[in-house]
Parts: C-alpha cells; structure tokens; sequence
C-alpha cells in the first residue's frame, strides 16, 4: 500500500485535532500560541492512542480505508503496544523511516501493520 491513504488520513486526524483544540480556545481557553501548538499536538496523539487502540484506526484512517492491524495474526494489537507505537510516532522520526514493506520504525517496533480495510474496501 502508497503512502497516498496515509497522508489523508494524517490531514483529517490533524484538522480534527486542531477543531477540538480550537474548540477551548473559542469557549475563552487564553493561552500562548506555542501551548496551542502542544496542545493541538497532545489532541492528535491522544486522539491516536484511543482510537487506534479501541478501534483499530482513527477518524482519518476510516476515511482512507484504512487501519492498524497486529502484524502476527491481522488481530487488533494490544493497548500497551499501541502506547508504545504512538510514543514512537510522537518522536516523529520513526515515521519516515521505512523498510521495504513501507513499515515505519513505529509500526515495526509495535508488531503493527497499516493495510486497507477490508470493510471499507467491501463497501467501495
């Protein structure tokens, strides 16, 4: 699979999070424009640890046809190790650096795969 679906899908988590942040700062949240930018940066990880580890994709992969799958079995992968990708993702480094599968450092590390999404691709 490209990297085409995955950049859709980093562009809506990333507008998304920064609607939820935006959100406090429209309701009289004051703050400094570089905390908006942690913030807005804490909203997309945590917005990727929960839903990739409940769901197996976030809003943005759903919409790409996408998803996070354990590498081992295609099983959804284990909360912790989910933390441990997203903790990686977070260094940002990891995610350039890819093998020859297009597995980043972050997937690898975390015994994850991204692959289309069989429900989505059904439907399509």
């Amino acid at each position: 699979m490209g990297f085409g679906p995955r950049i859709v899908a980093y562009l809506v988590d990333a507008v998304i999070a920064n609607l939820l942040v935006g959100v406090l700062f429209i309701v009289g949240l004051d703050a400094a424009a570089d905390i908006r930018g942690l913030a807005v940066y804490g909203a997309f990880l945590l917005e990727e640890f929960l839903l990739v580890a409940v769901a197996g994709q976030t809003i943005g992969m759903r919409l790409a046809g996408i998803r996070v799958i354990r590498a081992r079995d295609g099983a959804r992968q284990s909360w912790s190790w989910i933390a441990v990708r997203t903790l990686l993702l977070a260094l940002l480094v990891p995610a350039f650096i890819w093998d020859r599968d297009l597995r980043g450092t972050h997937d690898r590390a975390a015994g994850t795969v991204v692959v289309r999404d069989a429900v989505v691709s059904a439907g399509a």
